[in-house]
């Protein structure tokens, strides 16, 4: 039997504000779930006429499954709304893709006729769990990934300024310094509060306020700054630093996916509708690499070239990856399509939350240059994958 693909759509996406991890991050005394929960809230409340029982699955994708982040945590949050038993999910775990695959598996479900009305998010409370928490590599893990750096993203970034002598350590540092200016623009410009759902939480000295503002960005970054931290990955020569790799981070980001059928009948207007997907495998070395075959992959999938594409969102784990990806397809680093309200570099890396918050930026991108025809989210993904995924405008 033969099926057409049915029309995927977006029609909402939100996120909380990102937090520092750790005792002073907004969120120490915050569990994941509360995190989440909220933005499920949100979801039906910006978009009233989709009912808590349409929802047909609840996918989430989380690095660390465990403790607050087990127990199938996609399953628990739709209970921990209220919305009852019926609502049925599930956890995904692609490490800092897990996010965006959770919202690729929901764009295959409903393009395949399996589902109407989804949501797809992604939740890292990294304070709780930092990376590798209660991990136990096969011992054979090291071997067959090709060495202790695999285990490690910074070493696995000054693999790529090892490999590509060219992306020096003050283009990385350039970069990022660009990445804090234009994120300090877009916050001064009022461009993230449609999409942040503001929290009431507790800090760590009991203190109540509301968390409704990134916390990670450095506004007062300067190339002096940059040039004098240390590279904590390697001693001697090393080019990877904190002021241009991501941060370690808390957060969540929930996107609401319907057919577009479904969106119709509702009376709802979708902000994005899914062109493509595509994911890779790379020496786990140099996994920020990937991004580019996984974009390669989506493009062609997509009958599209680069030079199709209006806006690119790309998650910088690391100034080097985004420079890589970037000279491959021979953009320059400064090209106006990328990252135009800033990225991670200045934002953050809640892992699983990263790719949601890629569609979140990219609805609100659209929206404000509807001549955008498409646009492209990427990342790449520790042990060496990356994932792309390919959108367009409908706004």
């Amino acid at each position: 039997m033969t099926r057409k693909l049915n029309e995927v759509v977006v029609v909402d996406a939100v996120r909380t504000a990102f937090g520092r991890a750790g005792e002073k991050g907004i969120f120490w005394n915050t569990r994941a779930e509360d995190l989440c929960v909220p933005l499920l809230k949100a979801l039906m409340e910006r978009n009233p006429a989709v009912k808590p029982a349409m929802i047909e699955d609840s996918i989430w994708g989380v690095t660390n499954q465990v403790k607050e982040q087990g127990g199938t945590i996609g399953r628990m949050l739709p209970i921990l709304a209220e919305w009852g038993w019926e609502i049925p999910g599930c956890s995904i775990d692609r490490m800092c893709a897990s996010g965006l695959t959770a919202v690729g598996f929901s764009v295959s479900q409903i393009a395949s006729g399996m589902a109407d009305c989804l949501i797809a998010g992604g939740v890292e409370h990294m304070g709780h769990l930092p990376m590798g928490f209660m991990r136990d590599p096969h011992p054979r893990a090291e071997e067959l990934l090709g060495g202790p750096s695999a285990f490690n993203m910074g070493m696995t970034a000054e693999n790529i300024h090892d490999r590509f002598a060219k992306l020096t350590k003050d283009m990385a540092d350039t970069y990022a310094k660009s990445c804090q200016d234009k994120t300090d623009q877009a916050i001064t410009a009022g461009k993230l509060q449609d999409m942040i759902i503001p929290i009431e939480v507790e800090l760590a000295d009991g203190t109540q306020m509301m968390a409704d503002k990134d916390q990670q960005p450095r506004p007062s970054t300067t190339m002096d700054g940059l040039a004098g931290l240390k590279t904590p990955f390697r001693e001697a020569g090393g080019r990877v630093t904190a002021g241009n790799a991501s941060g370690l981070n808390d957060g969540a980001a929930a996107v609401l996916l319907m057919s577009r059928s479904k969106a119709d009948e509702l009376g709802l207007q979708p902000k994005l509708r899914w062109v493509a997907s595509a994911v890779a495998g790379v020496d786990p070395t140099v996994m920020g690499i990937a991004p580019v075959p996984a974009t390669e992959k989506a493009l062609s999938k997509a009958g599209l070239t680069m030079d199709d594409i209006d806006i690119i969102e790309i998650n910088e784990a690391f100034a080097v990856q985004a420079l890589y990806f970037l000279d491959q397809f021979g953009l320059k680093p400064d090209d106006p399509r990328v990252n135009k309200w800033g990225g991670a570099i200045a934002y953050g890396h809640p892992l699983a939350a990263s790719g949601p918050r890629l569609v979140a930026f990219l609805c609100g991108l659209f929206k404000e240059n509807p001549d955008a025809r498409y646009g492209l989210s990427t990342m790449c993904v520790g042990r060496g994958q990356g994932y792309s995924m390919i959108w367009e405008n409908v706004v």
